[in-house]
This record gives structure tokens, sequence and C-alpha cells, in this order.
């Protein structure tokens, strides 16, 4: 995989390596407290091929890989929201390292809210599958730093931003400056909400490293991935939000163009199992695990 090392800046603050997920573009951090060599697994991918209905854990593996040849230990398995475009890996995670696995506390409403999209009732239950629930506002630390959890909504009714000294990992808020910010339509979603969101971000100080959920390269002349940048920069040149942007501008602007964008084509598989903390449905008789796809309802 592609990856990039953002340095710490101090004591305060940990070293950021980002590891890129080519099939879904999607970018999965090792937050690390160096004095202590505890780090934070954040938005780690479990591989699926939709075509044959196959996971794998390469993705994960290879960042173990690393956390392995550093000398660290995990901490904790961390995540955003439950992802619509791929699947978490955060059980299997937890199960090689031990460390607990933990999401925002809404993710209590957005299991509700899709237990009626698969009509399946009782399905999910955010407080087995998760060792942690976090509300707005928590904090908890990694290593020796402080870890505080903001509620982001606007992608997910129940988005969370991890804030870590200077570092704040903003997942399907933001995107790279020179590509904007993320849809807003999926079930739970509000465009308005996202401008919250938004600019609850850009209040923290103007240093601090913007790390985003997921990039589409090229774009423009760029050809690799990206995922850093700072406040200051996302306020004066992010694409969609930059230079002032009103909330009606925004809302627009947003709603617009979600109108033309189709749904991943992970979703409605990575749903049933993110809302699992990773797993796949209760295996049935024959020894298999199954994927219920509701079939014309979005």
């Amino acid at each position: 995989m592609f990856r990039k090392e953002s340095p710490s800046s101090g004591p305060k603050s940990p070293r950021v390596v980002g590891f890129y997920e080519e099939a879904s573009g999607s970018i999965q951090y090792v937050a690390i407290d160096d004095a202590t060599k505890k780090a934070a697994l954040i938005d780690v991918v479990l591989d699926f091929d939709p075509s044959h209905g196959r996971t794998r854990t390469d993705s994960a593996a290879e960042i173990l890989d690393f956390v392995t040849s550093e000398g660290l230990t995990v901490e904790w398995v961390l995540d955003t929201h439950p992802h619509a475009d791929h699947m978490m890996a955060s059980a299997w995670l937890k199960e090689q390292t031990g460390a607990p696995a933990a999401i925002g506390e809404k993710v209590r409403d957005i299991a509700k809210l899709w237990e009626d999209i698969y009509h399946t009732p009782g399905a999910f239950d955010p407080d087995r599958d998760f060792d942690r629930l976090f509300a707005e506002g928590e904090t908890f630390t990694l290593g020796d730093l402080e870890v505080k959890v903001m509620l982001s909504p606007g992608h997910t009714l129940g988005s969370i931003t991890y804030v870590i000294g200077d570092a704040a990992f903003v997942h399907d808020t933001f995107m790279h400056i020179d590509s904007g910010t993320s849809r807003a339509d999926f079930p739970g979603g509000s465009s308005a909400e996202l401008y919250d969101s938004l600019m609850a971000i850009l209040s923290l100080p103007d240093d601090t490293r913007l790390f985003v959920g997921h990039d589409y390269p090229p774009v423009g002349d760029r050809k690799d991935p990206a995922w850093e940048a700072t406040v200051a920069e996302h306020r004066e040149n992010n694409k969609h939000i930059g230079g002032g942007t009103s909330k009606a501008e925004y809302c627009k602007l947003r709603d617009d163009r979600d109108a033309t964008l189709a749904l991943p084509d992970r979703m409605l598989f990575a749903l049933q199992v993110n809302l699992r903390g990773g797993r796949l449905p209760p295996a049935e008789a024959d020894g298999n695990a199954y994927f219920k796809i509701p079939a014309n309802k979005l």
C-alpha cells in the first residue's frame, strides 16, 4: 500500500502514518505516541471483493506488520463511523491485538435506522459489538496523549472526530483541499449538519493537521493520493468551503452534487458488517454467513 508519514511536532503531538487502500479510496491511520510506543489504529479496512462476496485481511495485516516493525503496542482500535464504502477490520484487529474497539455512541441510532432498511429487527447491538461508545466531548488517552471526541454528523448521523493534540482524524467530512468535502445523502445524512460539523472542525487551531478518510486520484494534475492539510489551508483553499462559503451556498452545492452520485458498490454489504463491529452476519446451518440485500428500496 502507498503510505506516508506525518511527524510529531512535539511532546503533545502524535506521529501519524497513513496507509492508502486503493480499492475503496480509503485512508487508514496509525496514530503513535512515540514516548510510550502506544498506537491507535483508525478506520482500518477489511478487504472485500463484492463480485465474489469474499473478505480478506491483507490491508489490516500489513498495518499490523508495520506496528510490529516499529515496536508499537496497539492501545485502541478506533472507527469514526459505520462506513458505507468499506468494511471495518475492527473485530479482526481486536482478536489479533487484544485492544478495545470503539466508535461513537450514536451508532445505536444508526443501527436502528439500518435495521429498518434491512428489515432485520434486533440484528445489531453496538453495546455488544464495541467495547466503548464515545460521547461528544468525551476524552481518553493514547499513551501520554489526550484524545478528545467531537461529534461530527452530516455524512452519517453519528460520525465522530478524534482530536489528538495537533492532529484531527476528520473521516468523511472534509476531503483533501482540492477535492472539497464528503457526500451527505446516505440515510441519516444531512448537508446542513455536515456544514455545521465542518465549521466546528475549522474552529480548531490553525496549525491542526486534518487527516481525511478518502481520496480518489487523479485530481487535476495530482496523481498520488493525499490526505493531510491544516485547518488554515482548508479554511482558505478547500474547493467546497474555503474562502467563506455560506451555509445556504454549501448546502445547494452539496445537495446538487450528491444527486448525481451512485451509491458505493460495497454499501449494502458493508453496513451489515460494520454495524456488527466488523463481523459477518451469524453463520447459518451450513456454516456459511450470508448477506441480506434489500431490493428496490434505496
